[in-house]
C-alpha cells in the first residue's frame, strides 16, 4: 500500500536560480570582505581602521551583502513564475 503513494522527491533548492544580479551582489560582498581584511592588516594594532572600520565592513559583508545575494530575486524572475 505504501508503494502506491510513492512521490518523486521535490528538489530542495529547485526554484533558487541565481541571476546575474545575484552573482554581482555576491562579488561585491567578497570584494568588501577582502578590502576589510586588507584595511585591518595595514592599520596598527590599536588604530581606528583595525578596531572599528574593518570589523564593520566585515559585518556588512558577511551578514548583509552575502545573504542578500542568496535570497535576492529580480522582479522579472518573480513575474515568470506566476
Amino acid at each position: 500500500m505504501a508503494k502506491d503513494r510513492k512521490q518523486a522527491p521535490a528538489p530542495i533548492f529547485g526554484d533558487w536560480d541565481f541571476s546575474p544580479a545575484n552573482y554581482i551582489i555576491f562579488l561585491v560582498g567578497i570584494v568588501i570582505i577582502i578590502l576589510a581584511y586588507i584595511i585591518m592588516a595595514l592599520g596598527t594594532t590599536n588604530s581606528f581602521q583595525a578596531l572599528t572600520l574593518a570589523p564593520i565592513m566585515l559585518i556588512i559583508g558577511y551578514l548583509i551583502i552575502i545573504p542578500l545575494a542568496i535570497v535576492y530575486r529580480p522582479r522579472k524572475h518573480l513575474e515568470k513564475q506566476k
